[in-house]
């Protein structure tokens, strides 16, 4: 009788991706609002959490497709700020006083987070379904951003609200881009997220990591 396929993910480390996302969530709520989840690294978030309790291949290959490039931009980013220096001011907000430094501590997920879906997209294997999922809630998450939640620039009531979700209006929370009309802008956005940032790392990941049935193979 061949026996069970061990679990692929530690139980604490489960625990501890739970314990984490516990704080993380009535944190954000309260700080942020509901509209910041919208985010692709919150939404990332969430799904490694559904992914590493179901130890699903497609959970986990969903924000890795998504967010591993992005995220490592994030932590060079981080990095040439601890220096002293500025690179493109996406993580300026980390460095803000006047936000709670414990606020500011969960947020630096944005550092560990790729480096976690790279040993969880190894542990279970690359599905590579992925890309068109991520593709598709992607897309969707930047059309609720664009026609329904606030534009670069606006004035809200709550400062700590979010605006300009997953950069629909530009690279600047504080101004709409000009370069384009806003509906050329939001295509191209796309486009660029799909055949810059997601298609590639698709292709990195499918090569470099094994399959779902080649990562169950080897626990069994």
């Amino acid at each position: 009788m061949k026996p069970p396929t061990s679990s692929a993910i530690p139980r604490w480390l489960k625990l501890a991706y739970t314990a984490f996302m516990a704080a993380l969530i009535p944190v954000y709520w309260y700080h942020y609002g509901l509209t910041n989840f919208l985010y692709f690294c919150d939404i990332a978030l969430l799904l490694t959490l559904a992914g590493v309790w179901l130890e699903s291949p497609l959970l986990i290959s969903l924000p890795a497709v998504g967010i591993l490039m992005p995220q490592a931009l994030w932590c060079l980013d981080y990095g040439v700020q601890l220096c002293g220096f500025k690179m493109t001011g996406m993580t300026a907000y980390m460095f803000d006083g006047t936000k709670p430094l414990f606020l500011r501590g969960l947020s630096l997920f944005h550092g560990w987070l790729p480096f976690l879906l790279a040993f969880l997209v190894f542990r279970l294997g690359y599905d590579k379904r992925a890309l068109k999922g991520w593709t598709a809630l992607a897309s969707g998450l930047c059309l609720v951003a664009y026609f329904w939640l606030p534009k670069a620039g606006a004035s809200l009531s709550d400062p700590n609200l979010p605006r300009n979700v997953n950069y629909v209006f530009g690279m600047d929370d504080a101004q709409p881009q000009t370069w384009m009309s806003p509906e050329l802008y939001l295509v191209t956005w796309l486009a660029l997220l799909t055949f810059v940032v997601f298609v590639p790392t698709h292709f990195a990941l499918k090569k470099i990591c094994p399959t779902p049935e080649q990562a169950a193979a080897k626990r069994a």
